[in-house]
């Protein structure tokens, strides 16, 4: 069944997008969208999720905070020089400032 379509800033303060329901601590919880945004011509899309069907978020546990950790420890670590440089290494480079110079 085709959800209804509206147009930008006219859909309402009832119904709330995935990053409005995080800020609210909750998650859509497998529940389908019950409507959606359109802008910029039809190109750019946002799902609506209705709150009173959204669950609470997951906790975070101690097994996702240590995923989480090694996740960003890997994105830090040049795969050239093999050294944790203490930010995000550029994607367009591949690695490091001083590695790429």
């Amino acid at each position: 069944m085709p959800v209804p379509v509206h147009r930008y800033r006219q859909a309402g303060y009832d119904l709330l997008t995935r990053r409005q329901l995080r800020a609210k601590g909750l998650r859509p919880g497998g529940a389908e969208p019950v409507a959606e945004i359109r802008w910029r011509r039809g190109r750019r899309v946002a799902y609506l999720y209705d709150p009173a069907r959204a669950l609470p978020v997951r906790p975070m546990t101690p097994g996702r905070w240590r995923a989480h950790t090694a996740m960003m420890r890997a994105r830090r670590t040049c795969p050239a020089c093999r050294t944790d440089r203490g930010y995000v290494i550029p994607t367009s480079l591949g690695r490091c400032w001083p590695c790429a110079a």
